[in-house]
């Protein structure tokens, strides 16, 4: 599924015209990535939790010039779904 997909889906369901769901979806993407770009994690219960994850510090290689190159600790965003989804969609897919 697409955004725009997604968009559709939540303006049927709803009622609500397709340019509002638009900006609201365009809010909360803003919102998530600003708040981790801060630093802090939201946590919206029965869904899950946007968190911040750090990876250590490593060596990495650039093999064409095979050079060793220290590649610092650093931070990436995660997603980490609540036990009452995860279960959802468990139950829903079974292969």
């Amino acid at each position: 599924m697409r955004k725009v997909d997604l968009i559709n889906r939540i303006s049927e369901k709803t009622g609500i015209a397709k340019v509002d769901v638009l900006v609201s979806l365009e809010s909360f993407f803003k919102e998530v990535k600003d708040t981790l770009a801060e630093g802090e994690n939201i946590y919206v219960r029965g869904f899950g939790s946007f968190i911040l994850k750090k990876r250590a510090k490593k060596i990495g290689r650039n093999i064409k010039k095979n050079v060793a190159i220290e590649i610092p600790a650093h931070y990436i965003p995660a997603f980490k779904p609540s036990k009452t989804f995860v279960k959802m969609v468990k139950d829903n897919n079974k292969a």
